[in-house]
């Protein structure tokens, strides 16, 4: 309760103190209107107290406004403090879901390794819901807790000697707490491992639907599914049973209690009928609140395993350097690395002696999981290298400022598709200034003009609607066209154009190159044709030793010139080529 009390923001905070002095406010009209119900029932006799609000030669007419009036404050007091609590729990949801979703996108991606995105995807959505209820429970619960402290002050004041009755009143509520507190832990948890597995089960359905169906394991895939949406139904089901024994507990426990503080306080000090009438009003507008006191409790112990899912998340480590560079880097300045080291070196991948020019393209190649991606990862500044050694022109930078150097790029990769509604969404998040001439020009450059032209909503065309799906080639060109409005310093593409036929892939890069002079082009591939038109080529070698090449095209007059082997599609260094 702690922990979650502290992600509160200032401004939730007051917000906070704001709604407990209004529910304290509306508790004490509440009590104060409940005593004065007992001129009424009792026309003629007054209570030994508060001779004003109780003067017995009022009529029935006055006392009876005066009883409306604090009813009516009350009703509006408590109408408030709801209204506040509202905003205030919603409140709270946005700031927890952009609170985690912010620290995910800043997140180190090797701190994301470990986790997958069906739980990423649990924790931006439903897990946060989890925890804005027992949010919710928690206000629920200081309402409760006020309104008992303030109607038990009043029955105390009414009726003094049922102070005896305080550690009886008070180990009840201690009891009833702690009833079922373990198993509801485990439930709980049990609940936040199981609905991420659903999501897990639920993630990029139409894709799965192909490779299931394929296979011929439908009925699988519904045992599977099946089997943890029965867990699900059995820990919901486990929760509202919970709920409902220790709400039985609770109001058998506050019967006996209840019966038991009469007892008392009529057998050793006596207590004359009004009084006695008001403690029995008091004491009756506490029962509505045991039916809800005892779910406010099991819903917050239902969060806990959720808010201890987000902290872990909001502890990531950002990945956000503050080194300010010394000076401006200008687009026509070459970056030499001439040495860089991946990973440990048991397994490491060392690089040396890349020239990155603005204008050319770099192809980087080998077999697959030999670490090309890594490879990008580190190039583009996402991930810190073991080792760095480089030169921006003529000056020795480190690898913070590299990364500062390549910030306004454009990472683009296979498994990734657009998640925006429409074409033109999907562009004017790249550039929201863009204007529809710009929009069209840079998708005739990517060869997806004719695909839209058509479509009738034109730019408005639908990514994923049934009727105007664009197909996995048209998306990957849709991307590269961000990258064209982007004009990013450096530009990588990681297997981006892989769902392109070869002669596509040739002319759609050949197109970037043209468009992006001031741009640093790296591109992942696997085809030889690719070679024809890279300035350089970077090859893995299975030992994991990586040679940089110089035009891996037709044989050209280089000082290092390479060729390629169309059985394997890799470059081979010619170093006898002519000069």
């Amino acid at each position: 309760m702690r922990s979650l009390v502290r992600t509160l923001t200032g401004v939730e905070l007051a917000e906070t103190a704001a709604y407990v002095v209004l529910s304290l406010g509306a508790a004490f009209v509440g009590s104060l209107a409940a005593v004065l119900l007992v001129p009424l029932v009792q026309p003629g006799h007054t209570l030994p107290f508060g001779s004003v609000l109780f003067d017995a030669g009022r009529s029935v007419e006055m006392q009876a406004a005066i009883f409306a009036a604090a009813m009516a404050a009350f009703a509006l007091l408590r109408w408030q403090a709801a209204r506040l609590g509202a905003r205030l729990v919603g409140r709270y949801g946005l700031s927890l879901r952009r609170r985690v979703h912010a620290r995910l996108i800043d997140a180190r991606l090797t701190s994301l390794a470990d986790s997958t995105s069906a739980e990423i995807a649990n924790v931006l959505t439903h897990n946060v819901e989890l925890i804005v209820q027992g949010f919710s429970a928690l206000q629920q619960l200081l309402i409760a807790g006020v309104t008992a402290a303030v109607s038990l002050g009043f029955a105390f004041w009414v009726s003094p000697p049922l102070m005896l009755a305080a550690p009886l009143l008070a180990g009840l509520g201690l009891l009833t707490s702690r009833a079922y507190g373990r198993e509801q832990s485990l439930v709980s948890r049990q609940y936040v491992v199981d609905m991420t597995r659903l999501f897990w089960h639920s993630e990029d359905f139409p894709r799965r639907l192909r490779h299931v169906r394929s296979f011929e394991k439908e009925d699988v895939e519904k045992a599977s599914y099946g089997a943890i949406s029965a867990r699900l139904c059995h820990g919901y089901r486990r929760q509202l049973e919970l709920v409902a024994s220790g709400r039985l507990m609770l109001e058998l426990l506050a019967a006996v209690g209840i019966a038991a503080v009469f007892v008392l306080a009529h057998r050793w000090h006596g207590i004359d009928q009004p009084s006695l009438i008001a403690v029995c009003l008091l004491l009756g507008r506490l029962l509505p609140y045991l039916v809800s006191t005892r779910q406010s409790f099991q819903q917050l112990r239902s969060a806990a395993p959720a808010f201890e899912l987000w902290q872990r998340y909001m502890h990531l480590d950002p990945d956000r350097s503050s080194v300010a560079l010394s000076r401006k880097t200008t687009s026509n300045d070459a970056l030499h690395i001439e040495r860089m080291r991946l990973i440990p070196q048991a397994t490491g991948l060392d690089v040396d002696d890349l020239v990155l020019v603005p204008g050319e393209l770099t192809l980087i190649s080998g077999d697959s999981g030999i670490g090309k991606s890594s490879l990008v990862d580190v190039l583009a500044g996402m991930m810190t290298p073991e080792a760095f050694v480089a030169r921006a022109g003529e000056r020795i930078i480190g690898f913070d400022e590299y990364r500062e150097l390549v910030r306004h790029g454009a990472y683009v990769s296979q498994s990734v598709r657009p998640w925006q509604h429409s074409v033109r969404e999907c562009l004017l998040w790249t550039a929201p200034e863009a204007t529809d001439e710009m929009l069209r020009g840079v998708l005739t450059d990517v060869g997806l003009d004719k695909r839209l032209a058509s479509s009738q909503h034109g730019l408005d065309t639908a990514l994923h609607s049934s009727s105007s799906r664009l197909s996995g080639g048209e998306l990957q060109r849709l991307l590269l066209a961000q990258v064209i409005l982007r004009q990013p310093f450096l530009a990588l593409l990681d297997e981006a154009t892989s769902a392109l036929d070869a002669a596509s892939e040739i002319v759609v890069l050949s197109a970037l190159k043209r468009r992006l002079p001031q741009t640093i082009l790296i591109v992942v591939s696997h085809r030889p044709g690719v070679a024809v038109i890279a300035d350089q080529c970077l090859n893995i070698g299975n030992n994991l030793v990586t040679t940089v090449a110089g035009k891996c095209g037709p044989a050209t007059s280089f000082k290092e010139s390479a060729v390629v082997d169309l059985s394997t599609g890799k470059c081979v260094v010619n170093s006898s080529a002519p000069t």
